[in-house]
Parts: C-alpha cells; sequence; structure tokens
C-alpha cells in the first residue's frame, strides 16, 4: 500500500511541515526568479539583436552611399574660386557659397562637377562642358571632383543633376531651370 503525501505529511512533526514548506516556498521563489531571469535574458537578446541590425543597417547605408557634391550653402566661405573653368578641385565651402551667389554677389551660381580619376572620360567631354560656362560666364563654373562617385554631377542650390556621360539638353535645362 503507497501512502499519498498528504498521509506522509500528517505523521509528520509540526517542525518537519513548517520546514517542508519553506523547502516548497523556496524552490517556488527559484523558479519564479528563474523565469524572470529568462525572460529578462530573451528581452536583452532582442534588443541586443535590433539594435545589432540598426547598426548593421546604418555601417551599411553610410559604406554604399554615394558621395556627391553639397547642394546647400551650409559652412560655406565668403571666397569666391580663382576662375569660372578650373582645373584642380574647388573647395567644398567655396563651392556651397558659389551656390548662394555667383562672385560673391550675384544670381546663384550652378557648378559643374566631374570625375574622371573613378571614371573613363572620353577625349572632348571637358571642353564640352566648358562650353556651358562660355555660354553662361556670369554663374556656371566647372571643376574637377575626384571624391564624387558619378562622372558629372551638376549643382545648384537645393538640386542635383547627375550623368554618366554629357548630356546637352538635361544640362541646359538643369542651367536655365
Amino acid at each position: 500500500m503507497t501512502e499519498t503525501p498528504e498521509g506522509v505529511e500528517e505523521r509528520m512533526s509540526r517542525k518537519e511541515r513548517q520546514r517542508l514548506r519553506a523547502q516548497e516556498r523556496e524552490a517556488e521563489a527559484r523558479n519564479r526568479r528563474r523565469k524572470a531571469l529568462l525572460r529578462r535574458g530573451v528581452r536583452w537578446g532582442v534588443l541586443g539583436v535590433i539594435v545589432a541590425l540598426g547598426a548593421g543597417w546604418l555601417g551599411y547605408s553610410i559604406a554604399t552611399a554615394k558621395r556627391l557634391p553639397s547642394t546647400s550653402m551650409a559652412d560655406h566661405i565668403e571666397q569666391s574660386p580663382p576662375g569660372h573653368i578650373l582645373t584642380t578641385p574647388m573647395p567644398i565651402a567655396i563651392q556651397k557659397h558659389m551656390l548662394e551667389h555667383a562672385d560673391g554677389g550675384g544670381r546663384p551660381g550652378v557648378i559643374i562637377n566631374y570625375n574622371c580619376v573613378k571614371f573613363r572620360c572620353p577625349a572632348g567631354m571637358i571642353d564640352r562642358l566648358a562650353g556651358f560656362v562660355r555660354a553662361y560666364p556670369e554663374f556656371v563654373y566647372l571643376a574637377p571632383y575626384p571624391d564624387m562617385d558619378v562622372k558629372i554631377a551638376v549643382t545648384r542650390l537645393g538640386k542635383i543633376l547627375t550623368l554618366d556621360d554629357v548630356d546637352d539638353t538635361r544640362i541646359r535645362a538643369f542651367i536655365e531651370g
């Protein structure tokens, strides 16, 4: 004949029953703490995965973002370039100033940048681009920009046109727009 737990408990002394109940409460408390730790660990784990994914996405976005000339005037300096057709890169701070107003006081400028370091530029391409500066000598500039990730970028305040080849119609429309 097997005794039920209640039967065993009835034959125990009062102290033994109290000790048994205390052990049961301690076991329940340990289980609650273990479950709470597990829930907390899962929460932190999920949060860690979310943060890691966000950081990975941000890093990927930064690494794959195209570097283009600025279209804003933020952080510009009050200085003009030495000419409208340059053979050396125009500093970014000066480009930003030209977007504000050409030659320090005229209408907003347009800058045509080209990159023949990362891209193969066909013969005559720079001369064709220089033709736009000659057609609009009061506010159009031409300069190389070897750090950008496109072959040709035409900028004006708040706008940019990127091209793989010279497109006279699109460039003229952008300049006049």
